[in-house]
């Protein structure tokens, strides 16, 4: 069951669409009964860091996540500032984040020579996916997805890049270790890219 965590950020209705489309079983979880029977978890994202990681420890639900992720190998996939919340922490703000992937997220303009880079970066971009990740099997070459975002995920182990796309540097737009993947872009709202990139995460 394709289990999508609800703490009240984060488009939960067109990541339903796409899998009920794919015909596909997924359930919303807004409780830790809710997160019973699930196979597979999304942890979507929109908005500042700080606000994020307070609503998901509010939520009641952080616990539960950590034990059926970090304990019980449950696959999950973080979205735009749901992949943010995989790091330890974030140049945006001063909570600790669920540290599930080692490394910092980033403000593009943290870098001398792009203080003056337009942001957010919005748009499609081209995404270079790491040989052998498998949220990317069955691409052709230079997908293209959706972005929204102003920070960036700097991984602390160079195998824990999953792609890369390039906005004045070029940065980590995907991640993963092991059963823990993030994206920064929006598969949701990336058309036939996204569809196959979310049919991958649920058949992994």
């Amino acid at each position: 069951m394709i289990t999508i965590i609800d703490y009240g950020l984060g488009n939960i209705q067109a990541f339903v669409n796409v899998y009920k489309r794919l015909h596909i079983p997924v359930s919303v979880a807004k409780d830790i009964e809710g997160l019973r029977g699930a196979t597979k978890l999304i942890l979507p994202g929109v908005g500042a860091f700080d606000h994020a990681m307070q609503r998901l420890n509010d939520s009641g639900m952080r616990q539960t996540l950590d034990d059926l992720v970090l304990n019980k190998g449950v696959p999950v996939i973080g979205i735009c500032v749901g992949m943010q919340m995989l790091a330890g922490s974030s140049d945006e703000g001063e909570l600790p984040g669920l540290g599930w992937i080692p490394g910092r997220v980033r403000s593009f303009t943290a870098t001398a020579n792009l203080v003056d880079l337009p942001l957010p970066h919005m748009g499609w971009n081209d995404v270079l996916p790491v040989p052998g990740c498998p949220l990317f099997r069955g691409f052709e070459d230079n997908p293209r997805f959706y972005f929204l975002h102003s920070y960036y995920f700097e991984c602390d182990q160079q195998e824990s890049v999953a792609a890369t796309a390039s906005y004045g540097l070029d940065f980590s737009c995907a991640v993963s270790i092991g059963n823990v993947f993030g994206v920064q872009f929006h598969p949701e709202k990336s058309h036939h890219y996204g569809v196959a990139l979310l049919k991958n995460f649920a058949e992994l």
